[in-house]
Protein backbone atom coordinates (compact mmCIF):
# COMPACT_ATOMS: atom_id res chain seq x y z
CA UNK A 1 0.00 0.00 0.00
CA UNK A 2 1.49 3.36 -0.81
CA UNK A 3 0.66 6.30 0.96
CA UNK A 4 -0.11 9.55 -0.47
CA UNK A 5 0.78 12.26 1.85
CA UNK A 6 -1.41 14.89 0.12
CA UNK A 7 -4.43 12.87 1.54
CA UNK A 8 -3.21 13.46 4.89
CA UNK A 9 -5.53 16.07 6.89
CA UNK A 10 -4.59 17.76 9.56
CA UNK A 11 -5.44 20.85 11.15
CA UNK A 12 -8.93 23.25 12.98
CA UNK A 13 -11.88 23.59 12.47
CA UNK A 14 -14.37 26.38 12.79
CA UNK A 15 -17.74 25.38 13.95
CA UNK A 16 -20.70 27.93 13.01
CA UNK A 17 -24.53 27.76 14.01
CA UNK A 18 -27.30 28.71 12.31
CA UNK A 19 -31.30 28.77 12.45
CA UNK A 20 -32.81 24.81 11.34
CA UNK A 21 -33.45 26.02 7.74
CA UNK A 22 -31.15 28.90 7.28
CA UNK A 23 -29.45 29.34 3.93
CA UNK A 24 -27.19 26.98 3.18
CA UNK A 25 -24.08 28.13 1.45
CA UNK A 26 -23.30 26.98 -1.89
CA UNK A 27 -20.90 23.96 -2.67
CA UNK A 28 -19.25 26.09 -5.16
CA UNK A 29 -18.30 28.62 -2.30
CA UNK A 30 -16.59 26.11 0.47
CA UNK A 31 -13.72 27.89 0.69
CA UNK A 32 -15.56 31.24 1.99
CA UNK A 33 -16.76 32.19 5.59
CA UNK A 34 -20.25 31.44 5.65
CA UNK A 35 -23.18 34.32 5.66
CA UNK A 36 -22.47 36.12 8.47
CA UNK A 37 -26.00 36.98 8.39
CA UNK A 38 -27.28 33.41 8.69
CA UNK A 39 -24.17 32.00 11.12
CA UNK A 40 -22.55 32.88 13.82
CA UNK A 41 -19.23 31.92 14.29
CA UNK A 42 -18.73 30.23 17.69
CA UNK A 43 -15.46 31.41 18.05
CA UNK A 44 -12.04 29.21 19.14
CA UNK A 45 -12.38 25.68 20.80
CA UNK A 46 -10.46 23.48 22.26
CA UNK A 47 -9.03 19.64 21.61
CA UNK A 48 -10.54 19.43 18.75
CA UNK A 49 -14.20 19.17 17.39
CA UNK A 50 -15.04 15.62 16.81
CA UNK A 51 -17.84 14.11 13.72
CA UNK A 52 -19.27 11.55 14.68
CA UNK A 53 -22.10 9.31 12.75
CA UNK A 54 -23.25 6.20 13.99
CA UNK A 55 -24.88 3.70 11.75
CA UNK A 56 -26.80 0.46 13.29
CA UNK A 57 -27.26 -2.77 10.40
CA UNK A 58 -29.85 -4.77 11.83
CA UNK A 59 -29.53 -8.32 10.24
CA UNK A 60 -31.60 -10.33 7.91
CA UNK A 61 -32.35 -13.42 8.76
CA UNK A 62 -33.94 -16.74 6.77
CA UNK A 63 -34.23 -20.28 8.08
CA UNK A 64 -32.80 -21.93 4.81
CA UNK A 65 -29.29 -20.59 5.53
CA UNK A 66 -26.55 -20.12 8.26
CA UNK A 67 -25.38 -17.62 6.92
CA UNK A 68 -26.90 -13.87 7.31
CA UNK A 69 -28.10 -13.09 3.80
CA UNK A 70 -27.80 -9.43 4.55
CA UNK A 71 -28.91 -6.16 6.75
CA UNK A 72 -30.73 -2.79 6.96
CA UNK A 73 -29.81 0.35 8.01
CA UNK A 74 -32.50 0.77 11.08
CA UNK A 75 -30.56 3.87 13.12
CA UNK A 76 -28.09 6.84 12.42
CA UNK A 77 -26.66 9.03 14.81
CA UNK A 78 -24.95 11.92 13.87
CA UNK A 79 -22.69 14.53 16.23
CA UNK A 80 -20.64 16.89 16.56
CA UNK A 81 -18.50 17.46 19.56
CA UNK A 82 -16.14 20.05 21.18
CA UNK A 83 -15.10 22.47 23.84
CA UNK A 84 -15.75 25.88 22.87
CA UNK A 85 -13.05 28.06 23.88
CA UNK A 86 -14.82 31.23 24.50
CA UNK A 87 -17.10 30.47 27.69
CA UNK A 88 -20.00 33.40 26.64
CA UNK A 89 -23.59 34.29 27.42
CA UNK A 90 -24.45 34.32 23.66
CA UNK A 91 -22.61 31.06 23.03
CA UNK A 92 -24.47 29.05 26.28
CA UNK A 93 -27.77 29.96 24.67
CA UNK A 94 -27.01 27.96 21.61
CA UNK A 95 -25.45 25.11 24.29
CA UNK A 96 -29.04 24.80 26.08
CA UNK A 97 -31.11 25.16 23.09
CA UNK A 98 -32.39 28.64 23.38
CA UNK A 99 -33.28 31.34 26.42
CA UNK A 100 -32.99 35.20 27.08
CA UNK A 101 -31.00 37.44 27.14
CA UNK A 102 -30.85 40.62 28.53
CA UNK A 103 -27.87 43.42 28.48
CA UNK A 104 -28.08 46.94 30.24
CA UNK A 105 -25.30 49.46 31.39
CA UNK A 106 -22.41 47.33 32.78
CA UNK A 107 -23.86 44.21 32.92
CA UNK A 108 -24.96 40.96 30.45
CA UNK A 109 -27.54 38.35 31.87
CA UNK A 110 -29.14 34.73 31.15
CA UNK A 111 -32.09 32.75 31.79
CA UNK A 112 -32.31 29.60 30.29
CA UNK A 113 -36.30 28.40 28.51
CA UNK A 114 -37.92 26.98 31.21
CA UNK A 115 -41.67 26.59 29.94
CA UNK A 116 -42.49 23.03 30.23
CA UNK A 117 -40.78 20.02 29.12
CA UNK A 118 -43.70 19.19 26.41
CA UNK A 119 -42.95 22.12 24.61
CA UNK A 120 -40.95 22.07 21.04
CA UNK A 121 -37.01 22.46 21.54
CA UNK A 122 -35.46 25.01 19.53
CA UNK A 123 -33.75 23.11 16.84
CA UNK A 124 -31.13 24.74 15.36
CA UNK A 125 -28.19 24.23 12.11
CA UNK A 126 -24.54 23.48 12.42
CA UNK A 127 -21.54 23.67 9.81
CA UNK A 128 -18.13 22.78 10.67
CA UNK A 129 -15.29 23.76 8.40
CA UNK A 130 -12.24 21.96 8.60
CA UNK A 131 -9.50 20.56 5.54
CA UNK A 132 -9.96 17.81 2.91
CA UNK A 133 -7.11 16.40 1.48
CA UNK A 134 -4.74 18.75 -0.56
CA UNK A 135 -4.83 21.37 2.18
CA UNK A 136 -8.15 22.29 0.57
CA UNK A 137 -11.51 22.48 2.43
CA UNK A 138 -14.05 20.41 3.64
CA UNK A 139 -17.42 21.55 4.96
CA UNK A 140 -19.96 19.25 6.97
CA UNK A 141 -23.52 20.73 7.35
CA UNK A 142 -26.12 19.13 9.70
CA UNK A 143 -28.99 20.68 9.07
CA UNK A 144 -31.16 20.33 12.15
CA UNK A 145 -29.31 19.68 15.19
CA UNK A 146 -30.00 19.99 19.37
CA UNK A 147 -27.49 20.32 21.99
CA UNK A 148 -28.09 16.78 24.04
CA UNK A 149 -25.71 16.20 26.22
CA UNK A 150 -24.72 17.91 29.71
CA UNK A 151 -23.20 21.35 29.89
CA UNK A 152 -20.62 21.85 31.50
CA UNK A 153 -17.48 24.31 32.77
CA UNK A 154 -14.94 24.16 34.98
CA UNK A 155 -13.24 27.29 37.01
CA UNK A 156 -9.80 26.11 37.79
CA UNK A 157 -6.84 28.21 38.55
CA UNK A 158 -4.76 26.46 36.62
CA UNK A 159 -7.09 25.71 33.81
CA UNK A 160 -9.16 27.74 30.74
CA UNK A 161 -12.47 27.85 31.42
CA UNK A 162 -14.38 26.13 28.36
CA UNK A 163 -18.49 25.03 27.16
CA UNK A 164 -18.26 21.24 26.33
CA UNK A 165 -21.53 20.73 23.97
CA UNK A 166 -22.00 18.22 21.92
CA UNK A 167 -24.38 18.79 18.90
CA UNK A 168 -26.92 15.72 17.74
CA UNK A 169 -28.34 15.26 14.38
CA UNK A 170 -32.44 14.77 13.44
CA UNK A 171 -34.31 13.62 10.72
CA UNK A 172 -35.49 16.53 8.28
CA UNK A 173 -37.89 15.36 5.50
CA UNK A 174 -37.98 12.53 3.00
CA UNK A 175 -36.73 15.14 0.37
CA UNK A 176 -33.59 16.55 2.27
CA UNK A 177 -31.11 14.65 4.02
CA UNK A 178 -30.32 15.14 7.22
CA UNK A 179 -26.95 16.07 6.65
CA UNK A 180 -23.91 17.08 3.73
CA UNK A 181 -20.38 17.05 3.11
CA UNK A 182 -18.99 19.41 0.46
CA UNK A 183 -14.91 18.55 -0.55
CA UNK A 184 -13.41 21.72 -2.54
CA UNK A 185 -11.41 20.15 -5.33
CA UNK A 186 -8.52 21.92 -7.33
Amino acid sequence: MSVTTTNLIMGPGTLYIGSFGATEPLDTVVNTTPAASAWTDLGGTQDGAKLTIDQTYTDLEVDQIVDVPGARLTKRLFTIETNLAEPTLENLKYLLNDGTAASGTGFKSFEPIYASSATQPTYRAAILDGFAPNQLRRRFIIRKVLSSDKVESTYKKDGQTLFTVKWSGFYVSSVIAPFKLIDETA
